[in-house]
């Protein structure tokens, strides 16, 4: 029987307000445990909630940039359960009138070997507060609770089931991911638990158009542990329907160490959980002007940008949609074609998806902080476009400028007349390698008078090889095929 896996995933952002959403603890992370935790966070007798208008300000900014509906009014509600690391014994969060509702969010990724697009709606995303944390490696035979994370805001996302497999899974989290770092309205730290999942999968027969039974995969914080998890979930639920028994609802934990999912508890329904509003909190208004507001603050969004890079610098749907991955890289990328120029747009996207992009993720750093500054890269691309070093040359000349860590913007000059990396353009040098090349390279000479136009690239080859790369390398075949014509 073929298969169908059908998943939807809640994604809880934390929200980069300075203070809790509705204390004014802050929020640092790293803190000794049980500092960051006031009356209101631990829920003394007497205590009341107050609204961190912040943290609304970010989830109307989210709304916006996924064209969702941001509701005028929204309620809190308690939802009811009970942790060592909630000190209330329920949440505050939001249940019938989330803040944010509908939306939809686009993504590209790789399926059988072609670049794909795919539109993901959303259901909505709610605010709500974080609870605190249990600690158990520390402590033997017990566990430690700190409530430093207590009352933390968070925004939890949550999307239509319409992701088929582990690849797109992993590729909307990305594109989450990064639309939320880009926003500013969360840090992105997923070792920190700033951006967590939760993936809840279920398997159906190819052409069923009734859902199977869901199991909820807890808290994975890294995109290789939602990719492992879904995998493991999905041939763990197929197997368990194909021996004939049945899948039973359940929230499930994944061990990346033993590659199994665990079940942590049966799956609770909204019933469960007894939501009723919190007669503590007024409904959340949001006026149209709030919004107004908040709209002439937003920058410039990822779709917007990236169809600004076709239409303005003729990139492709496929380099735009790469460049606009991160603000970061789309920032570095703009300030380099405004130092060299639109017409090396496309040799500026070229650098950045490939060496740049390799020698970032190789060192570690994200490209904000890459020690090869735009307009570094910007001259460099000048240099290559008016002849002054060629390809081969540059790619030693970007390590070079990456080792020196320098601000200086006349770096590439000062690297090439040091180095000697000038390109050699003078038509008396390059004859003298040629006819040194030709004379000492008889049988590919012969190859290539005998037909055999192949041979000319172990010709430039040695020629290049003679010049130590520096030969202008369209004048050198042009040059070479004169000499072979003769």
């Amino acid at each position: 029987m073929e298969w169908e896996v059908v998943i939807g995933i809640e994604n809880h952002v934390q929200l980069t307000t300075a203070s809790k959403i509705f204390s004014g603890s802050p929020t640092t992370f790293g803190a000794e445990p049980n500092t960051q935790a006031s009356p209101v966070d631990l829920a003394l007798p007497g205590v009341l909630p107050v609204m961190n208008k912040q943290a609304v300000d970010r989830a109307i900014r989210f709304g916006l940039a996924v064209g969702a509906k941001i509701a005028p009014a929204s309620i809190f509600a308690r939802k009811n359960y009970f942790y060592p690391d909630l000190p209330k014994g329920y949440q505050i969060s939001q249940f019938e009138d989330p803040v944010v509702i509908g939306g939809a969010v686009t993504f590209g990724y790789e399926k059988d070997g072609e670049f794909v697009t795919k539109t993901v709606n959303l259901t909505r995303a709610h605010l709500e507060e974080d609870a605190g944390k249990s600690l158990h490696e520390d402590y033997a035979g017990m566990s430690g609770i700190d409530l430093n994370r207590a009352g933390t805001p968070l925004l939890e996302i949550v999307s239509e089931p319409e992701l088929r497999s582990a690849a797109e899974a992993v590729a909307y989290c990305k594109a989450l991911h990064s639309l939320v770092m880009w926003l500013g309205v969360c840090d992105g730290n997923m070792q920190e638990g700033s951006f967590r999942c939760d993936i809840n999968v279920s398997v159906r027969p190819k052409g069923q158009t009734e859902f199977g039974t869901r199991c909820e995969i807890k808290n994975l914080n890294s995109f290789r542990f939602i990719e492992e998890a879904v995998h493991v979930e999905v041939r763990r639920q197929i197997e368990l329907i194909e021996d004939g028994g049945k899948v039973v609802q359940a929230t499930r934990l994944y061990d990346p160490d033993r590659k199994e999912t665990r079940e942590m508890r049966s799956k609770e329904d909204a019933q469960d959980y007894r939501y009723f509003p919190d007669p503590d909190l007024p409904p959340l208004v949001i006026s149209n002007a709030w919004i107004e507001q908040v709209k002439g603050a937003m920058p410039e969004l990822p779709a917007a940008m990236r169809a600004r890079f076709v239409s303005e610098y003729a990139l492709s749907e496929y380099d735009s949609l790469v460049l606009t991955q991160s603000k970061a890289m789309a920032t570095y990328f703009v300030a380099v074609v405004d130092a060299a120029g639109k017409d090396n747009a496309k040799a500026a996207a070229n650098w950045l998806m490939g060496d740049v992009a390799s020698t970032v993720n190789r060192e570690g750093v994200d490209i904000a902080d890459a020690p090869v500054k735009p307009a570094q890269l910007a001259l460099m691309l000048k240099r290559i476009a008016d002849g002054t070093i060629n390809n081969k040359t540059a790619k030693e000349l970007f390590g070079d400028m990456w080792a020196a860590k320098s601000d200086d913007d006349n770096l590439v000059d000062a690297l090439i007349e040091s180095k000697g990396l000038k390109q050699i353009s003078d038509t008396g040098a390059l004859e003298a390698i040629v006819d040194e090349v030709l004379a000492n390279n008889a049988k590919s000479v012969e190859q290539y008078r005998a037909g055999k136009e192949a041979a000319i690239n172990a010709l430039i080859g040695q020629a290049m090889k003679a010049s130590r790369g520096k030969a202008n390398p369209a004048q050198l075949t042009e040059l070479l095929k004169a000499k072979l014509a003769g």
